[in-house]
């Protein structure tokens, strides 16, 4: 067994972690040496849009998938020297789920617990502590495919404590879900963390599921850590706010566009329709100006907002693509 991790001592440490692959007789740098560290009680989530190296740093990290290069100690235990201490110590809920649907909730948590050595009564107490802490109390007895989509993921995520893992990977634990479901199941990954004390791995295609869970953000793209942070610090990384104004016509938003783009401090603005937007460094001290720009010019706007940079901003701004793309 690896020594025993206090909060705030290192969870994840990886360095220069690589991955390549070999199509058509080339060399395809997936991930191109990674430093990741992650500590004792923090939750911090992973980004990067589709084929970023985000899925294949995330299955290295779990054992699916060997480095080429680099290396990286998870949980306490070597990934390379000693895989299985590895998986023994974290807990892994893909997207796809692990329940059967069939199967009763409670015997399928107890038969999950066996695979890792541990006797059915202690199963059987884990299983139920583990099903009330997060709402899922009176489910014991009710087969999987009879739950909401909300209950079954979280049943996923009892699933992945149920060897008591000091680490715990989400990957996209709240896709498919409504929003009231996805909200209630943030609640419970917090719990995670606050009552339970895992520490909590999380990646997801949500920027508003990453700006309320993590801690701090790891952001990858072309296979490379391109920024770090809490959410605030990030934000910090765009400059100024942004102006939206609601124009009643196209020719409106042209004609404002126009005018916006000769304030001072102003970038390039874009039409969309009857919308014009563009940055700024001060929304507050602009907008008055801005204001009595466009009534000199006899031009009216139905709309005016000013926004303060979003997680979207931040993507959008190092990677040059949104999150989904």
């Amino acid at each position: 067994m690896g020594a025993e991790i206090q909060a705030g001592q290192a969870m994840i440490e990886a360095r220069q972690l690589k991955r390549d692959f070999k199509a058509r007789g080339r060399t395809i740098e997936a991930v191109r040496g990674v430093d990741i560290d992650v500590a004792a009680g923090e939750i911090v989530g992973f980004l990067g849009p589709n084929g970023a190296g985000k899925t294949t740093t995330l299955k290295m990290l779990t054992t699916l998938l060997r480095p080429t290069d680099g290396s990286a100690t998870v949980a306490g235990f070597d990934l390379r020297r000693d895989p299985q201490g590895v998986r023994r110590n974290i807990g892994y809920v893909g997207q796809a789920g692990s329940t059967i649907g069939s199967a009763r909730a409670g015997e399928e948590i107890v038969s999950h617990a066996r695979l890792y050595g541990i006797d059915a009564a202690t199963a059987n107490d884990r299983a139920r502590n583990l099903l009330a802490a997060l709402d899922l109390a009176d489910v014991w007895d009710r087969k999987c495919g009879s739950l909401s989509g909300g209950q079954r993921r979280r049943l996923d995520i009892v699933m992945g404590l149920i060897h008591n893992p000091r680490l715990v990977f989400l990957d996209e634990p709240s896709t498919g879900l409504d929003p009231q479901s996805r909200a209630n199941l943030w609640t419970h990954i917090r719990k995670l963390r606050d009552e339970l004390g895992t520490t909590v791995f999380i990646t997801t295609h949500y920027m508003d599921e990453a700006d309320s869970l993590s801690d701090r953000l790891l952001i990858i793209d072309k296979g490379e850590i391109v920024a770090e942070g809490t959410p605030a610090e990030l934000k910090k990384k765009v400059r100024g706010d942004t102006i939206t104004l609601t124009m009643r016509e196209e020719k409106d938003a042209t004609e404002a566009a126009g005018v916006a783009g000769l304030l001072a401090g102003a970038d390039a603005p874009a039409t969309d329709g009857h919308i014009v937007r563009f940055h700024v460094s001060e929304g507050a001290s602009t907008l008055p100006v801005l204001l009595a720009e466009l009534a000199r010019a006899g031009i009216e706007a139905i709309g005016v907002e000013v926004n303060r940079p979003t997680l979207d901003d931040v993507f959008l701004t190092l990677t040059g693509r949104s999150l989904r793309d």
